[in-house]
């Protein structure tokens, strides 16, 4: 059973620093596409970050380039997020993914990344101002 289990969340000060570990267990293989998203409540998820393990390239979403930085351990199937200079807009529940291809469609093909898809369960981050 393909199980990602994040941790690392909780709460931080603006301006602070966080870091998430997504571990994925249950594999026999490196996914190809590794990725953090995040919600609010009432709001659709959204697309943070993504790294192609095969290419060596990580995406960024707009809003939280030049802060936050993804990184992968192949050896131990576990990748990161960074989250530097954190603010209140940051605060949500964050998920970790694993998917198969078009690694840098993880802002607009969030309800579908298509087949070998496996999601965390979440963990929460919160910004005090």
């Amino acid at each position: 059973q393909v199980q990602l289990v994040e941790s690392g969340g909780g709460s931080a000060q603006s301006g602070g620093s966080l870091r998430l570990s997504c571990e994925i267990s249950g594999l026999t293989y490196i996914p190809n596409c590794m990725g953090w998203f995040r919600q609010i409540p009432g709001k659709e998820r959204e697309g943070v970050s993504a790294i192609d393990t095969n290419r060596q390239r990580s995406y960024y979403s707009d809003p939280v380039k030049g802060r936050f930085t993804i990184s992968h351990d192949n050896a131990q199937n576990t990748f990161h997020l960074q989250m530097n200079s954190l603010t209140p807009q940051d605060a949500a529940m964050y998920f970790c993914a694993a998917w198969a291809e078009v690694c840098e469609g993880f802002r607009e093909n969030v309800s579908d990344l298509g087949p070998s898809t496996y999601w965390g369960q979440g963990t929460q981050v919160t910004v005090s101002s």
